[in-house]
């Protein structure tokens, strides 16, 4: 492991930190909220702390992948330090622990809160909020490759230790080209959510903030009561279509502009990600129908609201799917574990994933019938590696591993079971809302600080997908 490298570049990090710092100050300013100097502040330690990294630091060799996946679960808890400067210097979230919990829930896309009361936050700082989200949903590591030149030598390591998914498509010979290419997408469809969301009534920083939140599939509102306080159907739609959106595999979209929309429709993951999205929002509907819904309009509407905010881990709500009946939180739990396609902006184990342990399951059934008989576990019509599969197997094991651990201790924390269970789900799936005492109309300030301790890690793993984490405590991976 070289670690001056790896700190040169985690200062160069800092750095694009410190100038992101700086965004919310127009918002300040046309708000008189108050708030500009803790962002001045917050960004003066930010960029003086990456200076100093990145100027006395100095190294002439490549990185590797071992440096790779160090930046990146390093660069991931710095931003979280760091970007929770401008609550604490603002006052607005008093305890330190409260700050690094909302700015790790915003850099990972999770959602969950401890604000219990929103709308009192000054508006520079909801937009710095909705702003983590948005860097966090695409990758703070790809915009870094796509506009600093100090990353694009071993860029492609960074970019595989962060993309979510089993692989990391590259659709470009040079990373950097493959992340503007992502960002380009990405920003195109944020652009388009917001004029779609004035156009419904919402005002521009209210379509801004939602619109950030929605890409990043993250569910950070400025209001209380998120979504369902606008109480419009258009805006409900919108955002529907939006989140879904956001939770395919942006590669496709490339295909697509690239007038390839036969390779986009016939996309295995993609076919069975809509085919996910619509039979649970029909088995919803059975199970609301009649004991919280009369009206098949309302229950459509609600329904697929709440299934795609789930499914896509998004997280915003219109309502309190805790007072559904069992059948449709049982669904909704399913939808949490699932998430949404490799590749995308969403959390969750990944449509992909699920989907080849189906298939090796089968293949394995087959060869009990017939032993001598060779059949390939297909994504598609490419054959998967083998490596591949191992490696999505022990995701699997890992991620039950971590979830059984994580979700023990937050019940040795004082939660009961559902609640305990939810608060992991939820923040190990990047979800936000979860079950019980978390669920969507409440939030995650009562929480002690063990188990606030607990989320936090839980947020980082499942944004980063465990292994990024988890191999900087093998030894070897320090030593030549």
């Amino acid at each position: 492991m070289n670690l001056i490298l790896t700190f040169r570049l985690l200062g160069g990090l800092l750095l694009f930190l410190a100038v992101a710092l700086l965004l919310p100050l127009p918002f300040s300013y046309y708000y008189a909220d108050g708030a500009w100097s803790a962002f001045v502040f917050a960004a003066f330690v930010c960029g003086g702390v990456g200076a100093a990294l990145f100027y006395s630091c100095r190294s002439s060799k490549e990185m590797s992948l071992r440096e790779g996946f160090a930046i990146v679960t390093l660069g991931w808890s710095t931003f979280a330090l760091f970007g929770a400067l401008p609550y604490l210097f603002s006052g607005a979230i008093s305890a330190p622990l409260d700050a690094v919990f909302e700015t790790m829930s915003g850099f990972t896309t999770t959602g969950a809160t401890i604000l219990t009361d929103i709308e009192i936050v000054p508006e520079s700082l909801l937009f710095w909020r909705a702003l983590t989200q948005w860097l966090g949903g695409m990758g703070f590591i790809v915009l870094s490759l796509a506009i600093l030149p100090l990353m694009g030598v071993g860029g492609m390591q960074l970019f595989k230790a962060e993309m979510p998914g089993p692989t990391a498509d590259r659709l470009k010979p040079r990373i950097q080209d493959t992340a503007k290419l992502l960002w380009g997408i990405y920003v195109m469809l944020t652009g388009v959510l917001i004029i779609l969301l004035m156009f419904g009534g919402m005002n521009f920083f209210d379509a801004l903030c939602h619109a950030f939140a929605t890409l990043a599939t993250g569910g950070f509102s400025p209001r209380n009561t998120s979504v369902g306080a606008y109480n419009s159907a258009y805006i409900d739609w919108v955002i529907s279509l939006f989140m879904f959106l956001a939770a395919i595999n942006f590669s496709l979209y490339y295909l697509a502009l690239r007038g390839r929309l036969r390779d986009f429709y016939r996309n295995e993951e993609l076919r069975i990600y809509l085919a996910l999205v619509v039979g649970l929002i029909l088995l919803v509907m059975w199970s609301n129908h009649g004991a919280v819904y009369t009206s098949i309009v309302d229950n459509l509407r609600f329904s697929v609201f709440q299934v795609t905010s789930i499914i896509s881990t998004t997280g915003f709500g219109t309502a309190d799917y805790g007072q559904w009946p069992a059948a449709s939180q049982l669904l909704l739990f399913f939808a949490m574990v699932v998430g949404g396609c490799a590749g995308s902006t969403a959390g969750g184990i990944k449509v992909a994933r699920l989907l080849l342990l189906f298939k090796h399951a089968q293949v394995q059934i087959y060869r009990l019938i017939h032993p001598r008989a060779i059949r390939l576990v297909k994504l598609g019509t490419k054959p998967v590696d083998r490596d591949v599969m191992h490696s999505i197997l022990g995701f699997f094991a890992v991620w039950m591993g971590v979830f059984f651990i994580a979700t023990l201790l937050m019940a040795a924390a004082g939660l009961d079971m559902l609640s305990a269970a939810g608060s992991v789900v939820a923040t190990l799936g990047v979800v936000g809302p979860g079950f019980g005492s978390v669920g969507p109309v409440e939030n995650y300030a009562y929480i002690v600080p063990f188990g606030k301790t607990v989320l936090i890690l839980c947020m980082l793993l499942g944004r980063l997908e465990l292994f990024t984490v988890l191999v900087l405590f093998v030894p070897s991976l320090w030593h030549k």
